[in-house]
């Protein structure tokens, strides 16, 4: 087995784990009160028999005690892979059960381990996953409370090449009471100290994910969501905890992300000690999952990333990660279509001519695929009517989805299709049919939100209502691709499939049915690609990604918005997995005037498109599009697999950077790389600026082009060193002549407000 591979190394005598893969070790102990202890999480170190020396036990005045006579053990001082609460340790726990004699003491105690090749699936769930077992090895730990005869798995995987430790809990009831799951993490993370800043992506409608980054402090910094059918425009389910002086290029980061799109806690608690204990899973708040006996529940997977290289490197790590083992399909590997929606183009004020001829101008202009959005279905007129009749309006489709699709497919173009399935207007047959299928709490009143009301998904009737609809749209005509929307939280939840001991489940029931339904589609149309959306990214999440290869980022198109939000998004998700279109200008959420240059070069580092009526460009506009629209096709393959450096922030624009914006992309053979370089607010006089780019072979000699701009480098070759060490020269004033004089305004490269430019970089 070579070092590099992953591998689970157990010390039998000292009931030992070393979990590596040569990048990163994860080191666990069971004690000698069988209780499991962690010991190490971080850059890979060298095995050894004995480990046990990273116990530190100390006696404290306040501490309680569960060994009789012993003053020293205590569980509140003890770093621990699975605390429980009552029995000495204080702080927040990872399990809370309650049994039927009204107490929510445990006691899970080491029983054994195995070790297995590969990674299984968690039944029900995403998860990640492997294409042949060698990628990766999984080390299952069981607990069990014998009292209760109910027993915890804890499962951690290690994947070939990448600095990622998946982990996940499942909880089975063997004993013959039923008992309620009231608290569990699917992760728990106690380190030795407190000297860490607490990055978290949070943020709201049409402002997602911005980068929040603050010290941790004695007590608990928590994010999490309670919006029940989705994770969340609010806080995104991932957390990295830093140290002070990381940056971007250098320094330790601890990342960690949810494989999950419902409510979640993700928390660090910090003690008096200055232990860390960093927790993510389902929320606890009005979650209560009835276990009867014999059976079991499968907690969501969480993922750990590790990175001595900066935010960057944690980001690569992630991007690895996703693209290998969470995205599957045939799309996981193939370039996906450049596509038109026509939303902002018509809302609901079109028919099938217009339609197609949107989609002419668009195929001539080199797109590939077609999206019809909202408004072709029931009596959809506007947003009071038609949600949950999956028909065609053939009002406005007088030959139906067939058809238009046909239309569309003639012309050489994929036809793809906005569905929101989790929603029901009261207009609608499905709701007159169904009105008891909408989650409504007995003798209350159920609140709106955009007119709609949200299913009960965790009653698998209306999964397959719902299933059945989409089936017959999809298999009725070519539909090569759906856009899958979600436009309000849950309110007033009640699943009245169900008796009283189950309503504490109805949260992750939607979620485990609005899953189920993802699978069934996928497994009936295998090659369909999936574009996740809530009201834009409210649901950008590792859960929705094991489903859909790309998630819509924001419903803010707007460019300068979307420098913030990309941005932002890439700390834990691959440029392939960023929806990312060029909209129309005056901006429909900012009412923002970019150029056509600047919102194509923020679009194109992602899954790229357009949201206008090619139609109404002037003919130089559109020879442009065209244009934009070669360059994609050239390098989107760069853009997707390779690696994505952020050179300068967006949430941190100063004197010193000019109020501008980077970032980089280079693939992976290093021998190809776009930079995007992008100016906030143009200032007279500005001060000389350099990029520093990153991923570079040093030892390379690069040629320089730039795109939407000038500057005084085009032409030019530099090796990898040079542009990395001494920087590549950014200043408005280095596209002048070389004599000094400026021989056009235009020559001046980013020389207004929202200006940018790219720089391609080709190897000799």
């Amino acid at each position: 087995m070579a070092r590099n591979d992953p591998r689970i190394l157990v010390h039998e005598k000292n009931r030992e784990f070393h979990i590596s893969n040569g990048l990163v070790s994860y080191i666990i102990k069971a004690d000698d009160q069988d209780h499991l202890m962690q010991l190490y999480y971080g850059k890979a170190v060298a095995d050894r028999e004995d480990f046990g020396y990273l116990v530190e036990v100390q006696r404290r005045t306040t501490a309680s005690c569960p060994i009789e006579g012993n003053a020293s053990y205590s569980l509140e001082h003890l770093r621990q892979e699975y605390p429980e609460y009552g029995t000495s340790d204080y702080r927040m726990p990872a399990i809370s059960i309650a049994q039927p004699n009204g107490s929510r003491i445990t006691n899970f105690r080491y029983r054994g381990y195995s070790v297995l090749s590969g990674k299984p699936t968690l039944e029900g769930l995403p998860s990640t996953y492997v294409d042949e077992d060698n990628q990766a090895a999984t080390l299952r730990i069981e607990l069990s409370d014998d009292l209760l005869g109910v027993t915890a798995t804890l499962s951690y995987t290690v994947f070939a090449g990448i600095p990622v430790i998946a982990r996940s809990v499942n909880i089975a009831n063997q004993g013959s009471d039923a008992v309620d799951i009231e608290r569990v993490m699917s992760m728990n993370l106690d380190l030795p100290d407190d000297n860490y800043e607490f990055t978290q992506l949070s943020g709201s409608w049409a402002r997602e994910r911005s980068i929040i980054r603050s010290p941790l402090h004695p007590g608990i910094q928590q994010i999490g969501s309670l919006r029940g059918s989705a994770s969340g425009h609010e806080h995104n389910p991932a957390i990295m905890l830093s140290r002070p002086s990381t940056t971007e290029a250098s320094g330790e980061v601890l990342g960690a992300a949810l494989v999950y799109s419902g409510n979640f806690d993700a928390q660090v608690e910090v003690d008096s000690f200055a232990v860390s204990r960093m927790q993510m899973g389902i929320a606890d708040f009005d979650f209560d999952w009835h276990l009867a006996p014999g059976e079991n529940f499968q907690a969501p997977e969480a993922v750990l990333v590790y990175s001595d290289e900066g935010f960057n490197g944690m980001s690569q790590a992630f991007h690895t990660l996703i693209h290998r083992h969470i995205v599957r399909g045939p799309w996981r590997d193939k370039e996906r279509p450049i596509l038109i929606n026509n939303w902002e183009a018509t809302y609901f004020n079109f028919n099938e001519d217009k339609l197609v001829a949107i989609a002419s101008k668009a195929k001539e202009a080199g797109v590939e695929l077609f999206v019809l959005d909202d408004g072709w279905f029931g009596a959809r007129n506007g947003d009071t009517a038609g949600l949950g009749d999956w028909t065609p309006n053939t009002k406005r489709l007088p030959d139906g989805l067939k058809g238009l699709a046909d239309r569309i497919n003639d012309m050489g173009m994929m036809f793809g299709l906005w569905f929101e399935p989790e929603m029901v207007n009261k207009d609608s047959d499905l709701y007159r049919n169904h009105p008891e299928w909408v989650l409504a709490t007995p003798g209350r009143s159920m609140s709106h939100g955009r007119n709609q009301y949200v299913l009960n998904f965790a009653n698998k009737d209306v999964v397959d209502n719902i299933f059945q609809q989409m089936y017959k749209v999809l298999s009725g005509a070519n539909i090569a691709y759906i856009k899958w929307d979600m436009n309000r939280y849950i309110t007033e939840a009640f699943d009245n499939s169900r008796g009283s001991e189950h309503q504490g489940e109805v949260y992750h029931r939607f979620i485990l049915g609005m899953y189920d339904l993802n699978e069934r589609l996928l497994k009936a149309f295998p090659n369909l690609i999936i574009e996740g959306c809530a009201s834009g990214g409210g649901r950008f999440d590792l859960g929705m990604l094991y489903y859909s290869p790309q998630v819509w980022a924001s419903d803010d198109t707007d460019a300068v918005e979307r420098m913030s939000i990309q941005y932002g998004t890439s700390m834990v998700y691959p440029l392939s997995s960023i929806g990312a279109h060029v909209s129309i200008v005056p901006n429909h959420q900012t009412n923002r005037i970019t150029t056509l240059n600047t919102r194509t070069n923020v679009a194109l580092f992602g899954t790229f498109g357009y949201e206008l009526d090619l139609a109404k460009l002037s003919p130089e506009e559109f020879e442009e599009v065209k244009q934009n629209v070669a360059f994609c096709k050239r390098y989107r393959e760069v853009i997707h697999t390779g690696s994505f450096y952020r050179l300068v922030s967006p949430f941190e624009s100063n004197r010193h950077n000019g109020g501008k914006v980077a970032w980089m992309v280079v693939s992976q053979d290093k021998r190809t790389a776009i930079v995007g370089d992008y100016t906030m607010l143009s200032h007279p006089m500005s001060p000389f600026s350099r990029l520093y780019l990153e991923g570079l072979d040093p030892e390379l000699e690069y040629d320089v082009d730039v795109i939407g701009g000038a500057s005084s480098i085009r032409g030019h070759a530099f090796h990898g060193d040079e542009l990395m060490n001494i920087g590549m020269i950014d200043s408005d004033a280095s596209t002048g002549s070389s004599s000094g004089e400026v021989e056009d305004a235009n020559d001046l490269g980013a020389s207004h407000d929202f200006d940018s430019r790219l720089f391609v970089l080709t190897a000799r």
